[in-house]
């Protein structure tokens, strides 16, 4: 009884941990892991027992990133409406990018790249985008000649460029309108 409430207590210090450090580091590439200790409500030990290291809590933090923006793209997957669905999964990843770019940032600073867990969140990721876009060209929403080489660059580019000016949000969506006003037929 007692070992399944420390899983339990432990699992919970996990999610907190994750939780802040998403936050933090999405704001601030540069915050320390006793940032996220404080905002999580724990020790920095406990930060420590669960990531040795701070890129390994930064890995942690892209890999959950890129995992939950895969899933949502399967979730959208199977609407009645793939065109509205690929054009919100766009404007969710591009208004998303300013902090997971920070993510990235942070761990290059760190002296890594991402690791094979974050990497196959990104494979799954894109994967899913490209579902999105297959069934939103299927419904005619999106022009058939657009291959997914292309535009997954118009999605990077777009989230690159909105994260490099910091765009204000209505900025930002007129120039998604004129992305979105090139991919239909």
């Amino acid at each position: 009884m007692k070992g399944s409430r420390v899983r339990a207590d432990a699992r919970d210090n996990r999610a907190r941990i994750m939780t802040a450090a998403d936050e933090i580091f999405g704001r601030s590439p540069n915050a320390s892991t006793d940032d996220v200790a404080r905002q999580a409500g724990v020790g920095i030990a406990t930060v420590f027992r669960h990531f040795p290291t701070k890129t390994e809590l930064l890995e942690a933090v892209l890999t959950l990133r890129l995992e939950r923006l895969r899933d949502r793209a399967l979730e959208l997957a199977g609407s009645d409406d793939p065109g509205a669905a690929f054009y919100s999964f766009f404007t969710q990843v591009v208004s998303e990018s300013a902090s997971k770019l920070a993510i990235a940032q942070a761990l290059i600073a760190a002296g890594s790249a991402a690791g094979e867990d974050a990497q196959k969140a990104g494979r799954g990721m894109r994967e899913a985008f490209d579902i999105l876009l297959t069934e939103a060209q299927r419904s005619g929403a999106v022009r058939t000649d657009a291959a997914f080489p292309e535009v997954y660059a118009l999605l990077v580019g777009a989230s690159r460029g909105a994260t490099a000016v910091d765009l204000e949000p209505a900025t930002r969506d007129k120039m998604l309108a004129l992305v979105y006003d090139g991919l239909k037929p």
